[in-house]
């Protein structure tokens, strides 16, 4: 049984660009939804080592983490470019 997940834009296309990643590294397709599944078996391989899992630990609970509607505004906002205030004028040889 398949579930949909809402991603912000930016998180989907950090997700595509690992999947292609991985692709490459495999030498054969791997799909977001695989790509999903390794980093997560990625992540349990990794906290199964207890050092590492006591250090992961440690960094997450300093770090100052968005709450989830905070995250979800955050990257949901359109990106602002910074339109030219006039126009250029080249240099005459």
């Amino acid at each position: 049984m398949t579930k949909t997940v809402n991603l912000p834009l930016r998180v989907f296309e950090d997700l595509v660009k690992t999947s292609e990643e991985l692709s490459l590294m495999a030498k054969k397709p791997i799909s977001t939804s695989m790509a999903v599944d390794l980093l997560i078996e990625i992540y349990h391989a990794h906290l199964n080592n207890p050092c590492s899992l006591d250090a992961f630990s440690q960094q997450l609970r300093s770090l100052n983490v968005m709450s989830p509607d905070e995250f979800d505004k955050y990257w949901d906002e359109p990106i602002k470019t910074k339109e030219p205030k006039g126009k250029v004028k080249a240099k005459k040889p």
